[in-house]
């Protein structure tokens, strides 16, 4: 069997092709890119299966199929959310949820294994995948959050959070009153709780409200620093390799 991975982190295509050769499936082929993707279908025979990331490092991997027709059966590899992933059982196409569980991988494979030849090319729908990628299934975010004071609770409305910061192994919410509360969560845990539209994740330590950010500047290394209304305990910075998607969902 003729076997590619298409996948932008190296490291995470050569685990994948590890994980295929402990089931006797060899894949010589990594591809890392749309355009090195497309020049190789250009020029090569069409693979019986494609393991396929979503985001690649020129842009997301569905140009590949609007330049080429490829004549291949796909198993997405992708770390979109369950919501996200709808678009994807709609269409009929399997998926592996990144990290990739070995026991999935093998279900995955068994299931394209026991399709019958003329089955293994998917017709996809890559404007409806897009379309739910971009507008994920309606869900709902946190509105509120509940924390300890003393011997009593208190509620905080999410508008009133400025930006949430790790420290010491703790996850704080800051407010425009100027309060600190630790919360019993993790910055990874309020990815997939939060309206995305109202929060960021500039770096490894901080999500920002954009209705709490006053001013940006200029900062070393290509990065920025966000000036927010009243938090001034720690330089906000926006990671380096953030600031473009930072600019974006500014816009």
């Amino acid at each position: 069997m003729n076997i590619i991975i298409i996948e932008d982190e190296k490291p995470s295509a050569r685990r994948l092709q590890r994980m295929l050769t402990a089931l006797n499936m060899e894949t010589e082929t990594m591809l890392h890119s749309v355009e090195e993707s497309i020049e190789w279908f250009q020029n090569n025979e069409h693979p019986d299966l494609i393991f396929l990331d979503i985001q690649l490092s020129d842009g997301l991997s569905f140009e590949i199929f609007e330049a080429i027709d490829i004549k291949s059966a796909v198993i997405f590899t992708t770390a979109y959310d369950e919501y996200a992933l709808q678009a994807f059982k709609l269409n009929s196409i399997d998926y592996l949820l990144k990290p990739i569980d070995e026991d999935d991988l093998e279900k995955a494979v068994s299931k394209f294994n026991d399709r019958a030849p003329k089955q293994k090319k998917v017709t996809l729908d890559f404007d409806d995948i897009k379309k739910l990628l971009v507008n994920p299934i309606e869900r709902e975010y946190k509105k509120r959050f509940s924390v300890k004071v003393g011997q009593h609770l208190k509620l905080i409305n999410i508008d009133d959070i400025e930006c949430f910061y790790s420290e010491n192994k703790g996850t704080y919410a800051y407010t425009t009153e100027g309060r600190n509360y630790l919360l019993d969560t993790s910055l990874e845990q309020l990815e997939d709780e939060l309206e995305p539209h109202k929060f960021f994740r500039i770096s490894r330590k901080f999500f920002v409200n954009v209705n709490a950010i006053k001013d940006m500047v200029s900062y070393t290394n290509s990065r920025l620093q966000i000036k927010l209304n009243t938090f001034n305990e720690h330089e906000v910075i926006v990671a380096r390799e953030r600031v473009k998607d930072f600019k974006e969902w500014l816009s």
